[in-house]
Formats: C-alpha cells, structure tokens, sequence
C-alpha cells in the first residue's frame, strides 16, 4: 500500500511539473464613470438658479444646456450662455465638462444672450429684401412717384438692365446661401437681423428710388458706356460665382489639416494669383460696374 501511494503522488508530481507554472487568472477592472455637478448661477446676481446633476465627463457644454433647458423650459439652448467665471467668455458648446472641471463640482455663470435667430435666417432676410424692395420701385407703385409723371415719360433701356442686374446679384446670392455657402448651424442675437436687414433694404430703397425715378437721366456717354459696364458686371458676378464655389470646396494643399484655395484651369479663379479672397474683389468690381452703368451716385455705396 505504501508503494501503491508512493508511485501515485510521484506520478501525480510528474503531472503537475509537466504543466508547467500555473497563470494568474486576469483581473477585469470595472471602469467608474465620473459625474459631475453643475451648479449654475446667475451671472449679475450670483444667486444659484439650478443644478444639473449626473453629468458625465464626455459631455459637453451643449448636453449642459440641453439639461439646463429642461429644468428651466424658459430658457432654450441657443439662448443660454455659460461662463465658468463672471465677466469671462462665453463657453464653447463642444467644449467639454472635464476639461474645465477642477473638482466633481463645477460652478457656471448663467447669461441671457437676449432672442436669438438662425445665420441662414440672417442671410435669407437680408437678401430677399432687396430683391423684392427693388421691384416695388421697378413696378412704380403708387405713393412713390407721381404717376401722372410717370405715365408721361419713357423708361430708358438701362433701367430695364439695372433692374436684371440687381435681380441677377440677389438671386445668386439666394441660391449661393441655399446650395454653396457651408452656414454656421449657430445662432445670433436679433438684433443683428435687424442690423443687417436695415443695412441692405435701406441702401436697396435709396438706389431704386433714383434708377426708377421718372425724371432719371442715362449716362453721359449713352449705349457705349452701358454696355460696357454691364459686361463687366456680370463677368464680376460670374467670377464671384466660381470664388465661392471654390472657397465651399477648397483643395488640399497646405498639409493634412489645412485647406487653402488655389486656382485651376478656371480663368476666374486666377484671380488667386493677386489676391487671397478675390470674391470680395468681384463684389467691389460689380457696384462700380452697376454704378458706372447707371451713373448713379447711391451706388458706390
């Protein structure tokens, strides 16, 4: 028996040195989601208004407001505006919480940005006006000239032409904000709506007002310096055109991360070759154009 029991723990020996050392079973770390507490107050004030709890680090400074927004339904996201101190900027919305949070708890100052509207909203208003305000003077309806006065006396051919061409510069800038331009899916305050509304129809009215008028004169220098001046504005607008495109799409030519505009096989876009931002200078060139055509003082406005 002794033998028996000997042989079977050397045998059982055998075995386990056979296997060899044996492996530790691996630990699996549960990882701990982080919460944060945003105590947000009022930025003038400093009472508290709410608190936002179970915000989590990867969330952003726009998820704040969304949680904000529920607490208090008076204030929606886009008008909220969030300080990590008083009298500081204004915190961007993909910033996130835990890269401004020094402990579990972060305080944020609350401002009201005041109503706010949509950029495509801006540009929509402010481009729409003009067209439509400049056919109300085209059309001469009434209470804006004398329409016995303007029964009597014969459009000249140019005001025709200065009215597409007006038409022409609104309605690419329509289509270009629809369907080229890349706008900013933010907001802005109202009352750069009205700023920019006032701006564009106020100049729209005073320009129709003198191009359409019953008693406007044509250009010195008669169909000469209308056509002339009416090719180059739509050479401008059409440069204007490719410009923007081009600045929608730019080409890869500054490295990995960066995108510069460079000319191609387009004749408009070698206008790079002088300037960095040529549709600005093909906006310029179109008014002086319109305003050559038209010999009208308002238009170099």
């Amino acid at each position: 028996m002794l033998k028996n029991d000997l042989r079977n723990f050397q045998c059982l020996s055998q075995l386990v040195l056979s296997a060899g050392p044996l492996k530790a079973i691996p630990v699996v770390k549960h990882s701990k989601t982080v919460h944060f507490e945003i105590e947000i107050l009022d930025a003038h004030t400093r009472k508290q208004i709410c608190i936002v709890d179970k915000v989590v680090q990867t969330s952003t400074i726009h998820d704040v407001k969304q949680k904000f927004h529920k607490a208090c339904p008076n204030w929606y996201p886009s008008r909220v505006g969030l300080q990590l101190e008083q009298g500081g900027p204004f915190l961007k919305d993909y910033i996130t919480v835990q890269s401004i949070a020094a402990s579990s708890i972060v305080t944020l100052y609350f401002t009201d940005l005041g109503r706010q509207v949509s950029w495509i909203t801006i540009f929509l208003a402010e481009y729409t006006g003009p067209l439509l305000i400049y056919l109300l003077f085209y059309l001469r309806i009434p209470y804006i000239y004398d329409m016995k006065e303007s029964s009597r006396r014969l459009r000249h051919p140019v005001v025709h032409l200065a009215c597409f061409c007006h038409c022409i510069h609104y309605i690419r800038y329509l289509l270009e904000t629809l369907f080229v331009h890349k706008v900013s899916a933010g907001h802005t305050p109202l009352k750069n709506l009205i700023k920019g509304c006032a701006f564009y129809w106020g100049f729209t009215s005073w320009i129709a007002y003198y191009i359409n008028h019953p008693r406007y004169t044509p250009p010195s220098f008669g169909n000469r310096q209308v056509t002339v001046s009416a090719i180059n504005f739509l050479i401008c607008e059409a440069g204007n055109h490719f410009i923007n495109v081009i600045l929608a799409h730019p080409n890869h030519t500054g490295g990995i991360n960066a995108c510069f505009p460079s000319p191609n096989y387009n004749p408009f876009t070698w206008m790079f070759f002088l300037v960095s931002c040529p549709n600005y200078t093909y906006e310029i060139g179109s008014w002086i154009s319109f305003t050559v055509m038209t010999q009208t003082l308002p238009g170099k406005t």
